[in-house]
């Protein structure tokens, strides 16, 4: 699993996934930081991300298209600080990936 973390989560998270060995980059540091989400999606699709995201609407931006991919993991939590939530978000992504 390779993810593609949103602009609206701390660039922190990339540390977090690499510790726990999971491939991660963060977008801004692929592209622009203002990039609209259908780009973000395309690329994520492209480069078989799976975008990590606080955003809701790319999973709008998928039931809209009637896309497969990306999958997109959304974080609904009050406090996305990875040092509060990391833990819980990496052990669900394993899950998931399983």
């Amino acid at each position: 699993m390779k993810l593609l973390v949103d602009m609206n989560l701390s660039p922190r998270w990339i540390d977090w996934f690499s510790d726990a060995g999971i491939e991660a980059a963060h977008w801004s540091m692929v592209c622009a930081k203002n990039a609209p989400d259908a780009e973000i999606m395309a690329y994520a699709s492209v480069n078989e991300y799976v975008v990590l995201t606080h955003d809701l609407d790319f999973s709008a931006i998928l039931a809209a298209t009637h896309g497969e991919k990306p999958s997109v993991v959304q974080i609904r939590a009050e406090d996305i600080r990875p040092d509060a939530i990391g833990r819980q978000v990496i052990a669900a992504l394993r899950q998931m990936a399983a």
